[in-house]
């Protein structure tokens, strides 16, 4: 632990290397069928969801109240992460898909751009959350790591899907989709090389507010459009389960 806690620059280019290659998890879908695809997928954004929350409330939230010793100016923190993340939305037309490609009408080029765009801007925060919460500590570093590779798995897939119904062919997608990948090392860079000029610790709510912001807004409603009963319960354990995860560990590592 020790030796973690004297080279956190080597955990964070581990971990973002580790989490771009998270990207390429789309070329699994060379052996999927669509129907398949779509079977799967609303329950591993189910497991996001959770896995985001449950990493805001029981480890990111409680850290910074315990650590920043203001709970008022750690929940404005925590709002201003949401209100970023809206503000983003808003005004650059971030849109995280999830949906089946077929489902998407949009004009391919148009579409195709706000993907790689919005993909790269997504990664490159993350980037900033997990190198920022590997710099208060290694623990609460993998916890944020292990929320946003949760929340990378169905985001990648549902961009491969779309990016290769644009047109593109799946080996153009997928190197196209790493190379987004690579902001996320570029913002663990970002926050290492912040933590000499500012205290990194303000950067963890924050961070709950983003995380809260994408499960609430982009992942929930998605999960909530279901067509039977079976595939609700499904996504209610899947979701269950990504909370489950986080809490455990709290209460087992705490």
């Amino acid at each position: 632990m020790e030796w973690l806690l004297e080279h956190p620059l080597t955990l964070i280019t581990v971990s973002s290397l580790m989490m771009s290659s998270i990207s390429l998890i789309g070329a699994s879908t060379f052996f999927l069928s669509d129907r398949y695809f779509k079977k799967i997928l609303k329950p591993l954004v189910a497991l996001s969801a959770g896995s985001l929350l449950g990493a805001s409330f029981f480890h990111l939230i409680p850290e910074s109240i315990e650590t920043i010793n203001n709970t008022l100016l750690t929940f404005v923190l925590v709002f201003l992460g949401f209100l970023s993340f809206f503000i983003l939305e808003q005004f650059l037309f971030w849109h995280h898909c999830h949906e089946a490609p077929s489902e998407h009408h949009t004009h391919r080029k148009v579409l195709r751009a706000m993907i790689m765009v919005s993909d790269s801007i997504h990664n490159f925060i993350g980037g900033v959350a997990v190198g920022a919460s590997f710099m208060v500590s290694p623990k609460i570093g993998l916890i944020t790591w292990l929320s946003e590779a949760l929340h990378e798995i169905p985001q990648e897939l549902g961009d491969f899907g779309v990016l290769v119904h644009t047109g593109w062919t799946k080996r153009k997608a997928l190197f196209f989709n790493f190379l987004s990948g690579l902001t996320f090392l570029l913002g663990g860079f970002v926050a290492f090389a912040l933590s000499f000029h500012i205290d990194i610790i303000y950067f963890l709510p924050f961070s709950a507010g983003n995380f809260i912001y994408l499960a609430t807004v982009d992942l929930v409603p998605e999960i909530n459009r279901h067509e039977r009963l079976s595939h609700s319960i499904v996504h209610f354990l899947a979701f269950v389960a990504g909370t489950g995860v986080l809490l455990g560990i709290r209460v087992v590592f705490d």
